[in-house]
């Protein structure tokens, strides 16, 4: 056997006549040869012939490192000249990762996925609501209890009785230990973790109409609310999962890190001479960033953006306007802080290198092109306001002061002191956010249909078996061969129930949340058409676009001056899209790790309702026992209880719900040019597609992706420059220097770098917030602590306009 190799697997175009080259199988590779026969040719181009060791370094001959003193590298090249015919995935981030093995006997939905996993879903989503409302908000990610679960796993592993437990008055029985803590178990506890990490979008509704409208709403209206928004999207994911899931070539590259972690935790591997594991080289960087963080998040917290354009000219408006990473161009400016590169943008780590590319290319246009020819022409009186925020104005350069055109009765807009007042204005990157977000939401649309739409229209009509046969890889085969398919009743009767759940929130109940039913289904069914374009640029970049701003947009048009309706609209339109598109990436981790689909789907299920149950709870027990939660003016002196991210959601329901768009991107309005967007990202793919026509051996041209351009950098605000320009170093050096010089290092770290990174930074940023922060401890008052220091940033530069720390011009 060549190389010491544990397996070999060897397809060829004729796999009926080749079977007997299947040797030395071990029980995860049983599956491939049952049903071999009878398999007609793949139809995955070249990329069918690939090596069984390239998935990450076989042990074997990571062993052979050690005895022989030959080079990684070397062993590593001899491995990926063993071309052995295998279906593997034609994405090579794939091949380089995921294994192409399965074991089906492993235990997977168990009691300890159970407790391990509930308990995990109950505390991140009791910990992170309540968090949420205060000043400085925290959010612990899954990675935690990724971490936190193996120990307790492999605990209750060696300790818990073998023998079957018996359910009274029943046959059933079940283990408590069936064995040695799976890698399954560990996917699945995770899948409940996530559910729990992650927010319930509907519950700004419920705290705007409570501690921002001060009006009532009926508990179980709330309830209602924000269950359904959440499950809605398991119908999307239903229609959508033979394109998002089965598709190689839909590989979502953020799971990619997932999979290296978990193979990190629960492969063996000897430690090759003069280097580390996976697992140990995880525990590194782990303990590395965890005491690093300390640094930027406390004691120098002005290395998390470096701006040295501001630190020499201290005195200069304009300036410091073109240094500053925070509040400007950010010219010259860095960060020596992991939260600074990934903190708004996710990990470069896991980005493609062609997305980050085009991002890049779209944040150079927007704050490099559009924005300073926008404000320095004064388009849109951009000089009054700040080159940089996320705020409203008048027309004095005064913060918009809603109240004064609101009715206080009915919370609609009282036209008299509107037009008394003044119409809202932004600053110019906030309106091109909105204007690249227009555009991004059309070149999506048009860019999967020129890109995707001959193999979306083929996958739907599923014609033939040879064309089943060509949509699918070695993972698809083994997920297909050794569990049951979750049925399709399941998805619809979920949506169905989900349905008649909004409409019994927003229609009974007095109709406290003033959204009819015909705007609930118009919501769904945006989310229905977008779920699929917005999936697929998601799927295959890493970089999800979202319905927020074209939602609010659209109620807005159609039934103005009901601000309640506008974010009750939004929430069902975006989130029920955002849910499906997260269920989906669930299933697609679990087609890498051969999760049975059903105990995936279960497990979501059971992690959503409960995750919804628990966020509710929290959030309304804390706005009803917490006098004044949320008005910073009435809140005692020093109370956390300010509720930040909530106050941006109540602004946005004035905006949008109260003034609306028709007094903002009209003629009515201040910024009516921002709708040639529209037109310019449904028209910008097309060249680009007739190009990659014509030319069709420039495979770069196929990588310009128009929708990641035009969303670039639709992020500013509250994402800043000096974000950009970390996370494009950053993913540019590993995914393109070191991925095409070290690829084998590549292939072995990079994802699990990623993970210990972000790991670090959690766990460091829960125990400075606990320890100290929240008793009010915040150190030794310095020049350190403050980050950019570019204060005349924020600064208006027209005369006579004046601004809270600017001297007046």
């Amino acid at each position: 056997m060549r190389g010491g190799m544990d397996i070999i697997l060897k397809y060829s175009t004729n796999l009926k006549s080749q079977t007997n080259h299947i040797c030395n199988c071990n029980p995860y590779i049983a599956a491939m040869e049952r049903g071999a026969d009878n398999k007609k040719p793949s139809h995955l181009s070249s990329h069918r012939f690939i090596s069984v060791t390239t998935p990450l370094i076989d042990l074997e001959k990571e062993a052979k490192v050690s005895s022989t003193g030959v080079s990684r590298e070397r062993i590593i090249e001899d491995a990926e000249q063993e071309e052995l015919e295998v279906e593997d995935s034609p994405i090579e981030q794939v091949r380089l990762t995921v294994p192409i093995t399965d074991d089906p006997t492993q235990p997977a939905l168990t009691f300890r996925t159970w407790v391990l996993g509930l308990a995990s879903c109950v505390l991140l989503a009791f910990v992170n609501q309540f968090l949420g409302y205060r000043t400085n908000p925290l959010k612990i990610s899954s990675v935690s209890a990724q971490i936190i679960t193996l120990p307790l796993g492999k605990l209750m592993a060696a300790t818990l009785s073998s023998k079957p437990i018996r359910v009274p008055f029943t046959k059933w029985s079940f283990l408590l230990n069936p064995g040695p803590f799976s890698l399954k178990e560990h996917v699945l506890i995770t899948i409940f973790a996530t559910s729990g990490s992650s927010g319930v979008y509907a519950i700004n509704i419920i705290t705007i109409v409570k501690a921002f409208y001060h009006r009532s709403i009926h508990p179980l209206a709330a309830y209602l609310l924000a269950l359904s928004t959440q499950m809605l999207g398991y119908g999307w994911a239903g229609i959508f999962r033979k394109f998002l899931v089965d598709s190689p070539y839909m590989w979502w590259p953020e799971n990619l890190v997932q999979v290296s972690l978990f193979r990190a935790f629960h492969e063996t591997e000897k430690r090759p001479k003069g280097g580390n594991t996976r697992l140990q080289f995880f525990f590194i960087v782990f303990i590395v960033s965890f005491v690093y963080y300390t640094v930027p998040g406390y004691f120098f917290q002005a290395i998390s953006c470096i701006s040295f354009v501001c630190l020499i000219w201290k005195d200069s408006i304009t300036a410091q306007q073109i240094g500053s990473g925070m509040n400007g161009l950010g010219i010259g400016s860095f960060g020596l802080d992991w939260n600074t590169v990934a903190g708004f943008l996710g990990s470069p780590l896991a980005v493609p290198g062609f997305a980050i590319i085009n991002t890049l290319i779209g944040f150079v246009l927007d704050i490099y092109v559009l924005i300073p020819l926008a404000y320095w022409s004064n388009l849109y009186d951009a000089k009054d306001f700040p080159l940089i925020s996320s705020h409203t104005f008048d027309s004095t350069g005064e913060t918009y002061n809603v109240t004064r055109i609101l009715n206080p009765r009915t919370f609609d807009i009282d036209l008299n002191s509107y037009n008394n007042y003044s119409k809202i204005y932004l600053s110019i990157a906030f309106a091109f956010e909105y204007g690249l977000s227009f555009a991004t939401l059309t070149a999506t649309i048009s860019h999967v249909v020129l890109f995707h739409g001959e193999s979306i229209l083929k996958m739907w009509r599923k014609t033939t078996k040879a064309l089943r046969e060509q949509l699918g890889d070695v993972h698809t085969i083994l997920m297909k061969r050794n569990y049951e398919q979750v049925p399709e009743w399941w998805f619809v009767t979920i949506l169905i129930l989900m349905v008649v759940m909004a409409l019994v929130a927003c229609e009974g109940f007095g109709k406290q949340l003033q959204l009819p039913w015909w705007g609930i289904l118009l919501s769904l069914t945006i989310a229905l058409v977008f779920t699929l374009p917005i999936g697929v640029i998601q799927a295959t970049t890493n970089i999800q676009t979202g319905l927020n701003v074209i939602a609010e947009l659209i109620i807005g048009f159609i039934y103005p001056g009901k601000p309640l309706a506008n974010v009750a609209f939004k929430t069902y339109g975006h989130v029920s899209m955002v849910q499906a598109l997260g269920f989906l990436g669930d299933f697609k981790l679990g087609h890498y790790m051969k999760i049975p689909p059903k105990s995936m789907f279960i497990v979501q299920l059971v992690g959503t309702v409960v995750a919804s149950s628990v966020h509710f709870g929290t959030a309304w027990w804390l706005l009803t026992s917490i006098e004044n939660i949320c008005d910073e003016a009435l809140l005692p002196k020093g109370s956390p209880w300010t509720c930040p991210g909530d106050d941006v959601f109540y602004n946005a329901s004035i905006i949008w719900g109260v003034v609306g768009p028709k007094r903002m991107f009209t003629m009515d309005g201040v910024y009516p040019g921002m709708n040639w967007f529209f037109l310019i990202g449904l028209v910008a793919p097309l060249p680009v597609w007739l190009l990659s026509r014509k030319f069709p051996n420039h495979k770069w041209i196929q990588l310009i992706n128009i929708p990641i351009i035009t969303a670039g950098a639709s992020n500013i605000p509250p994402a800043r420059s000096v974000n950009y320009i970390t996370w494009g170093i950053v993913g540019i050096f590993f995914n393109f220097y070191v991925y095409r010089r070290f690829k084998a290092w590549w292939a072995r770290h990079t994802y699990i770098l990623s993970a210990a990174l972000d790991a670090g930074v959690a766990f460091m940023g829960v125990a400075l917030y606990f320890a100290l922060q929240s008793n009010g401890i915040f150190g030794p008052t310095w020049w350190g602590l403050e980050a950019d220091h570019c204060p005349l940033a924020k600064c208006p530069t027209a005369p006579g306009v004046r601004a809270k720390g600017c001297s007046l011009l």
